[in-house]
């Protein structure tokens, strides 16, 4: 029975790697699926899941500015022409089941879906849901969740807890500290703070560290891999702080497994993909969640693991004064950094990716299976 998947999502990698993850996961399944991906025109996945073997369409979508914007005027347009090819792109494909992983292109795929009696699975990766996902999850399949207490957003019946499913290359790192560390060119004498600001950069961590030269010429037994986005690497890279030698700046991480091997404590913002990512590898955390994303869900992902001794939180606002020292903290404190290290490791999910891959064939087998037939009239020929 070959199988049609229909995967929607985007926007930032926190929404494409997961998507791109699922289909891996159903393609060892089942490798004779058909897959559709659809994304937003101009956003990463445009670029990313064709580099990982997948079709993709684009929408002309965009999300709505919570600050005063004149790109708002377009937005009402641009959500009614992308509903209107949505669901051109859904009749056409015919999928046995569409899987949302958030962002833009996400709601108007899944609400052409449902509207046309296709199974949805959303898969929710943050502890607070969206508008967009509470909505369409009145009505989806199945809700896959990497948090406790779901049941707050979604009907308990459907939620299923799966984690969040990874890049592959994170889940076994045993071996690999020498070689990450000279991949990065790292002194292996020292101990390593990794920071982490996301593939555009995080404006409060690359100030923290900009503000901080003082403290890293005192404490020269530690090195940074300071990772500041390819947005701002032409701003820090001739910085005081930069030049340090035990400061390496990178704009871009393109080997994360030798990254997370090389690292004692890593500083990050709180995005579900970062802390799925940081559960799998088990390292010590200081979290400091972005305040500029919808319902301040990265404050409410990190306190979910803060909850249970799993990690450190700092306050964006207080990151240049506090973020440096809770790191300091944990390195010099080998029963903190063993006990974080620990209780993190227990909320990783290493077989997310297969949990929802499994969720999602069994919908689309159920829609094929109790599929009705064409009620089109039958042609002359076909009826003599």
């Amino acid at each position: 029975m070959n199988l049609k998947v229909m995967i929607t999502g985007g926007g930032t990698g926190g929404h494409v790697f997961p998507a791109i993850a699922i289909a891996d996961a159903i393609k060892k399944a089942l490798p004779e699926t058909e897959f559709l991906f659809v994304g937003a025109l101009g956003k990463m996945e445009m670029e990313r899941v064709p580099k990982a073997g997948y079709p993709i369409e684009g929408l002309n979508v965009a999300g709505f500015q919570r600050n005063m914007s004149l790109r708002n005027l377009s937005f009402p347009f641009k959500l009614l022409s992308s509903m209107v090819k949505a669901r051109r792109i859904v009749e056409k494909f015919g999928p046995d089941v569409v899987i949302g992983t958030g962002g833009y292109a996400s709601g108007p795929v899944m609400r052409s879906a449902q509207r046309m009696d296709i199974p949805t699975l959303i898969q929710e990766q943050n502890s607070y849901a969206g508008v967009t996902n509470k909505l369409l999850g009145k009505r989806a399949g199945k809700i896959c969740v990497a948090y406790d207490h779901m049941e707050a957003f979604f009907p308990a019946e459907r939620i299923v807890f799966t984690g969040n499913p990874v890049r592959s290359d994170i889940l076994d790192l045993d071996g690999k500290r020498e070689e990450g560390l000279a991949y990065y060119g790292l002194d292996a004498s020292k101990k390593t703070v990794v920071v982490i600001g996301g593939s555009l950069g995080a404006r409060t961590l690359n100030n923290a560290m900009l503000e901080n030269t003082a403290f890293f010429e005192k404490y020269d037994g530690i090195q940074v891999l300071w990772q500041c986005g390819k947005f701002y690497e032409l701003q820090y890279a001739e910085c005081e702080t930069a030049r340090l030698p035990n400061i390496h700046l990178r704009a871009f991480i393109d080997r994360m497994d030798l990254l997370y091997a090389a690292a004692d404590v890593v500083i990050s913002r709180a995005g579900a993909l970062s802390i799925s990512e940081l559960c799998l590898v088990g390292k010590p955390a200081i979290l400091v969640p972005s305040p500029n994303v919808a319902e301040d869900h990265q404050t409410k992902n990190a306190l979910a693991l803060v909850e249970k001794g799993a990690a450190r939180l700092v306050r964006d606002a207080e990151a240049s004064e506090k973020m440096l020292q809770e790191a300091l903290l944990v390195l010099e404190n080998e029963a903190l950094s063993f006990s974080l290290s620990e209780s993190i490791r227990q909320m990783g999910r290493p077989n997310a990716a297969d949990a929802i891959a499994g969720e999602a064939i069994a919908l689309a087998r159920g829609q094929k299976a109790t599929r009705r037939p064409s009620r089109r009239k039958p042609s002359k020929e076909e009826e003599e």
